[in-house]
């Protein structure tokens, strides 16, 4: 199931303002579902009482009593990972030494692979699957730092012979897009689902007759709205963020699991493929001598 506190974060998109305030206090301290009562959270988030019970509600719970649960739930379960690790808590500090920076990096990295695994629906998964296998070409649009996924899709679609395009240009991903046509599959990366540029090319695919796939940790934003199919990454980021860290590998979880599934789908179709790519550029690989390699039958260096 997906992480209560996780739900919390991808469901900002669709509350209203009152309820959205809820939301960023759950986020910011989770503990506050724990420690108060609903009148006592109302209060800190300046807010209702029945205000809070619909927020509940929108998550698909029955009442604030079943969402404290959960929440105490996830927290207990959080704790253990952090225990796994060596961690008092998660966040990294200004002045954290550099075993723990490296500690904690490491947790929200782990544990954005395993939230993402075991919450992924493999119904999903597997219609995505089924869509790749039969298309006569796919799109991948992705822009930033989820234009690095993008690319590490398009890249393994290729290897096994897809018929698959990314661009980091905005203009030649609408004109691909434009030209899609039913039978086509169009796949966008967004952590956020909020990119303009990601969200225009995904409905003019759409439009165009496309199958379209969203890879994005919000599936009720703006991208997750308009595909037909959507893949739901796990993954918060820390404070000290400089770039996509977390939601990159997640994403990048993602694309494993549907290449293996696609992969193996195509098993008799993708062996030839794979190993007439990897032949054609062996001699570009060095030897652990220093000269080119030119046994093509030697195991992959990388």
């Amino acid at each position: 199931m997906t992480n209560v506190l996780t739900e919390v974060r991808q469901a900002l998109p669709r509350l209203s303002s009152a309820e959205a305030k809820v939301a960023e206090a759950v986020v910011d301290d989770p503990t506050l579902v724990v420690d108060l009562t609903i009148t006592e959270l109302a209060d800190v988030c300046g807010t209702s009482l029945s205000t809070v019970a619909r927020f509940c509600q929108t998550l698909g719970f029955s009442g604030y009593r079943e969402f404290r649960m959960e929440v105490a739930s996830a927290l207990s379960r959080e704790q253990a990972e952090r225990d796994r690790f060596g961690l008092a808590d998660s966040d990294i500090s200004p002045d954290d030494p550099v075993g723990d920076v490296i500690s904690k990096i490491a947790f929200q990295e782990v544990l954005a692979i395993e939230q993402t695994a075991h919450a992924l629906d493999t119904t999903v998964l597997d219609a995505v699957v089924d869509a790749l296998a039969g298309a006569r070409h796919v799109d991948v649009y992705g822009f930033g730092a989820s234009g690095l996924t993008a690319q590490d899709l398009q890249q393994k679609l290729a290897r096994i012979g897809i018929s698959a395009a990314c661009s980091v240009d905005v203009h030649v991903a609408l004109v691909s897009a434009a030209l899609r046509r039913p039978g086509d599959v169009a796949v966008a990366v967004s952590h956020t689902g909020l990119t303009a540029e990601t969200l225009q090319a995904l409905e003019v695919a759409g439009a165009a007759g496309a199958t379209t796939v969203a890879i994005t940790n919000s599936p009720h934003s703006p991208v997750g709205r308009a595909a037909q199919f959507v893949l739901a990454t796990q993954a918060r980021e820390s404070a000290y963020r400089m770039g996509a860290m977390s939601s990159r590998i997640a994403q990048l979880a993602m694309v494993d699991f549907v290449f293996v599934r696609l992969a193996q789908r195509l098993h008799d179709e993708v062996a030839a493929p794979l190993r007439r790519t990897w032949e054609v550029t062996a001699t570009h690989r060095r030897s652990a001598r220093g000269s080119a390699a030119h046994d093509v039958g030697s195991a992959p260096e990388h």
